[in-house]
């Protein structure tokens, strides 16, 4: 129903989300074009039988320097200039079918990458995006997945023109004589050496690029999300600085690639140089001695200036396609991930404690949890729970002790590091909600997408969120979220347990779900809850002692173990952990913490 309470490593310790290296990209490449092979291949032969007409062009050229040369009538010309018109126009029509039917496939390939993304993203521990930080993940899904989109739509489709246009090129060179193709290949070793110069180079600078782009946009988030914080500790300067730091390292990276781009030009410029030259002496030299006409000498000029453009079109775009080939790594690195085996409506467990499905689905059993966020620092030691089913549990600790993390253990969210937990269907609210951008509606039916407009009126019932939803200009068609109506924080939560009476789970988790509204709205909220979980089993993270009171057992956390479990009374009387809290001030907001 809501996002989990954040609790991942600090910006020093973030563990990126994994690259792929070379043969992932390959065989996921691989996969993607399967079942597209018939649209490529017309794709293809469209875009080859264009480049064969426009190499037509060079000697049909030839044929007019020829006849003007040896002085021949107007009607000699016809023919040639018949033959440029045809081979526009055929160039033209080809090359459009060609490119259309390699921009189909490559929608339909980025489509299926953005899917595939989307999935696994969602399917990640929490733990593992965590520790990532949400930086790295946005800027995979934004701006290198643009990236990948502008080398699918244009760089590779271009390359893949330029690059027959090359080959046929040389092809007419060595047609018109074999020596004007050696003259042409004088420009070769300049170029592949500085292909290979440029590619060792960008691939890493371009992967480096993407990275601290990711790291900038962490930072940004980190800033903007803690602003309250931020201000509240006069940390304004310690934060400028750090957003500083970080752009100052994209700007030395950009510096960088425009150096490096320099570098690369600069030497294609004397392939072209030299490669010019050395057609242009030998069409003297064979037009000298008889073995060539001026028409071929000049069509074999035009071959090679053609070159040009594609050999520095397809060179210029390693520069996209290497900064594409970075960011597809870390597309890939995150689409191959294996799919997640949990959801909420399943069981839970470690990889070394499988466990089986209660026979009641109301029912929660919890056997031997432990978890740890970080390695030798657990957060649960071996905690032994059961929930009947309809019982409504309410934890109970100080900060730290643990929680929030058996709360999302218990609702999927996180795996455990050991032992198990075995639960039916459930759902979570936790303390941050999201009201997704959209009509209310359809933000309520993401819990029951084929719920009524009654049913969601009568959830909205539930909740006491009836009036104000219908006080809004549209009702339940208002658009809230960015660009639209914003919910104060006591609405959000209670669209997001309006959500939870839509999903009408067995088993509901509540971490803290009244805690971010003020004390008035919090007794609306605690009401909406008390509502929203009649009839099922209940696991709370309680706010307020007065909570854990109202519900039929409590189970008191100290430092991750599982320390008292009984009724209000029962505890009370035992003298214990939790008398020790209550005496402290019944009613007192219990500190939050995993």
């Amino acid at each position: 129903m809501a996002d989990a309470k954040r609790s991942g490593a600090g910006p020093s310790s973030r563990a990126i989300l994994p690259v792929a290296g070379a043969r992932a990209i390959r065989l996921a490449v691989g996969r993607l074009l399967a079942g597209r092979r018939g649209v490529l291949t017309v794709g293809l032969v469209a875009l080859v039988a264009s480049a064969v007409a426009g190499v037509l062009v060079p000697p049909l050229l030839g044929q007019i320097v020829d006849v003007v040369v040896a002085r021949r009538g107007a009607d000699a010309v016809t023919g040639p200039v018949l033959g440029l018109v045809g081979a526009a126009l055929a160039q033209g029509l080809l090359a459009v079918v060609g490119m259309a039917a390699i921009a189909r496939a490559g929608e339909e390939v980025l489509a299926d990458l953005r899917e595939t993304f989307v999935a696994r993203a969602l399917g990640l521990p929490l733990s593992r995006l965590e520790q990532a930080g949400s930086g790295d993940l946005t800027s995979r899904v934004t701006s290198d997945l643009a990236l990948v989109g502008d080398a699918v739509r244009e760089a590779v489709p271009d390359m893949t023109r330029g690059a027959l246009v090359i080959v046929l090129s040389l092809g007419g060179l060595a047609v018109l004589d074999w020596r004007f193709l050696l003259a042409a290949l004088v420009a070769v070793p300049v170029q592949v050496l500085t292909a290979r110069w440029y590619v060792r180079r960008s691939s890493p600078l371009y992967l480096e690029q993407r990275e601290v782009g990711g790291a900038q946009q962490q930072q940004l988030l980190d800033t903007a999300g803690g602003i309250a914080t931020v201000r509240a500790l006069d940390l304004h300067d310690d934060h400028t600085g750090r957003v500083r730091s970080r752009a100052q390292e994209v700007v030395d990276l950009a510096l960088r690639v425009v150096r490096l781009q320099t570098g690369f030009f600069g030497r294609l410029n004397l392939a072209e140089f030299l490669g010019v030259a050395a057609v242009l002496a030998t069409g003297f030299a064979l037009v000298d001695a008889g073995a060539a006409t001026v028409g071929v000498a000049s069509a074999a000029a035009l071959y090679f200036i053609n070159l040009f453009t594609p050999i520095n079109e397809v060179l210029f775009l390693l520069d996209t396609v290497q900064s594409a080939g970075a960011s597809l790594a870390r597309v890939v690195g995150v689409s191959s991930l294996p799919a997640s085996s949990s959801s909420a409506s399943s069981s839970a467990s470690s990889s070394d404690e499988p466990s089986d499905e209660p026979a009641d689905r109301g029912a929660v059993r919890v056997r031997g949890v432990s978890h740890a966020y970080d390695e030798g620092h657990e957060v649960l030691c071996g905690v032994d729970l059961d929930i009947a089913p309809g019982t409504r549990l309410a934890l109970v600790g100080a900060s730290g002790a643990g929680k929030t993390t058996l709360a999302t253990i218990v609702a999927g969210v996180h795996r455990p590091s050991a032992g198990s937990v075995s639960v039916g269907e459930v759902a979570m609210v936790s303390q941050e909600v999201h009201v997704f951008a959209g009509p209310l509606a359809e933000d309520l039916r993401l819990a029951a997408p084929d719920a009524t407009d009654e049913q969601l009126w009568a959830a909205l019932d539930v909740v006491d969120a009836r009036d104000w939803v219908a006080a809004l200009p549209e009702g339940l068609q208002t658009v809230v979220g960015t660009g639209g109506h914003t919910p104060t924080a006591a609405q959000a939560q209670q669209l997001a347990l309006a959500r939870l009476v839509l999903a009408d789970p067995a088993v509901a988790v509540l971490d803290e779900a009244t805690a971010e509204a003020g004390s008035a709205g919090a007794r609306v909220l605690e009401a909406a809850a008390d509502r929203s979980l009649r009839g099922r089993t209940a696991l709370v993270v309680a706010h307020r002692l007065t909570q854990a009171a109202a519900s039929d057992r409590i189970a008191v956390l100290d430092a991750g173990v599982l320390v008292e479990h009984g009724t209000h009374e029962e505890l009370l009387a035992a003298g214990g952990r939790y008398a020790e809290l209550w005496a402290a001030g019944a009613g007192r907001v219990a500190e939050g913490g995993r």
